[in-house]
C-alpha cells in the first residue's frame, strides 16, 4: 500500500490554447460531483507557476515563454524529489504537458543511480526541439528536454543564444542529461506525429503500442509488453495526456485526435500498469474545461484518476 500525494502544476504557459491551468480544479470539481473524498484524504501541494507571463510577449518564436518554463520545470522537479525522497508516491495534476520534464527530471534527480523508464500515453509524441518546432510551444517539447535531443539533423529554425542558453539550462535540470535513454520509452496511442518526430523514433526504433493495437490485442497485453519491454529498469513513470482518448472522448483537451482510445481502455491500462512495483509516478495532463461542456472531460478523467488511486492504496 502506497502514500500517494498529489503535486499540481497549474501550469499552461506550454500550450498554444489558453485554459489547461485550470484542468486541475476541473477534475477536483469533478470529484466533488461524484461525492468522493480523494482530495480530502490525500495530502496536497501546490508547485508556484507562471501564468502571469501569458499577459506578456511569448519572446522567443521557437521556445515560447522558455524562462517561466525554466522556472516551472524546476520547481516541479524539486517538488517530485522531495515527496519521492519522503517515501511517498506523487500523482501529478498538470495543465499542459510540458510540466512533464520536470516531473522526470525530479525523480531521476531522487535517484540519480537508477534506469528510468517512462510510459508516455499520448496522442502526441512531443519530442520536438526550439530548432524543430513548428508552433513554438513549449508542450510539444517535454520528452526532448528530458532525453537532451536537439534533432540539429532536422534543424529548421534559427534559435537565438539566449533561447539556447534557457534551453541546455531546461535540459541539465538536477545536472544529469539525458535523464533516461531513447530505448526505456514507450508509447501507447501514439498517431499524430510530425517528420521530425517521426525522423528520431525511427532513428531510435521506439516502442510505439498504436490505438489499432490496443483494440486489436486488449488492454491486458498492451500492459504486459509494455513492462516487459521495460523490465531492465529500476523505475517506471507514467504520463497520461487525456488527448490520447479519442477526440469524441476528449473534447476538453487542448489538441484532440481522432482515432484515440476510450476511456474505458484508458482506465483498464492505468489500473494494470500501476500495479507494477516499479511504477513510482503518475502523471494527468492537458484537461481544459474551457473546450468543454459539462466538465465531461475532468469528469472521465477523475474516474480515472480514482480508479488508480484506489489501485495504489490497496
Amino acid at each position: 500500500m502506497k502514500k500517494l500525494r498529489i503535486i499540481e502544476v497549474k501550469s499552461e504557459i506550454g500550450a498554444g490554447t489558453r485554459g489547461a491551468s485550470m484542468g486541475p480544479d476541473a477534475i477536483k470539481i469533478a470529484a466533488l460531483d461524484y461525492g468522493s473524498n480523494l482530495f480530502k484524504k490525500v495530502d496536497k501541494v501546490e508547485v508556484p507557476v507562471e501564468n502571469q507571463l501569458l499577459f506578456e510577449s511569448p519572446g522567443s518564436p521557437y521556445a515560447k515563454r522558455i524562462k517561466g518554463m525554466l522556472s516551472v520545470l524546476e520547481k516541479t522537479a524539486n517538488q517530485v524529489r522531495n515527496t519521492l525522497k519522503n517515501n511517498e508516491f506523487p500523482i501529478v495534476l498538470a495543465g499542459d504537458h510540458s510540466t512533464a520534464a520536470g516531473t522526470i527530471s525530479g525523480i531521476k534527480m531522487a535517484y540519480p543511480k537508477q534506469k528510468i523508464g517512462v510510459i508516455w500515453i499520448d496522442a502526441h509524441a512531443d519530442l520536438h526541439s526550439p530548432w524543430t518546432t513548428p508552433s513554438g510551444n513549449m508542450h510539444g517539447m517535454p520528452l526532448a528536454a528530458a532525453l537532451a535531443e536537439d534533432n540539429m539533423t532536422n534543424k529548421m529554425n534559427k534559435v537565438d543564444k539566449d533561447t539556447q542558453d534557457l534551453w541546455n539550462k531546461i535540459k541539465k535540470i538536477g545536472n544529469i542529461a539525458p535523464k533516461f535513454e531513447w530505448s526505456d520509452l514507450v508509447y501507447i496511442a501514439l498517431r499524430d506525429v510530425e517528420p521530425e518526430e517521426s525522423y528520431l523514433l525511427k532513428k531510435n526504433k521506439v516502442k510505439i503500442f498504436s490505438t489499432n493495437d490496443v483494440k486489436r490485442n486488449g488492454v491486458e497485453k498492451i500492459a504486459r509488453d509494455t513492462l516487459a519491454h521495460l523490465n531492465r529498469c529500476h523505475l517506471i513513470y507514467i504520463s497520461f495526456d487525456v488527448d490520447s482518448m479519442d477526440s469524441s472522448i476528449s473534447k476538453g483537451t487542448g489538441t484532440p485526435v481522432r482515432n484515440g482510445i476510450t476511456e474505458k481502455e484508458a482506465g483498464s491500462l492505468l489500473v494494470r500498469l500501476v500495479q507494477n512495483e516499479k511504477v513510482c509516478c503518475f502523471e494527468i495532463a492537458e484537461v481544459n474545461p474551457t473546450m468543454d461542456k459539462e466538465n465531461l472531460m475532468a469528469e472521465n478523467t477523475f474516474e480515472i484518476l480514482q480508479r488508480v488511486a484506489n489501485q495504489l492504496t490497496n
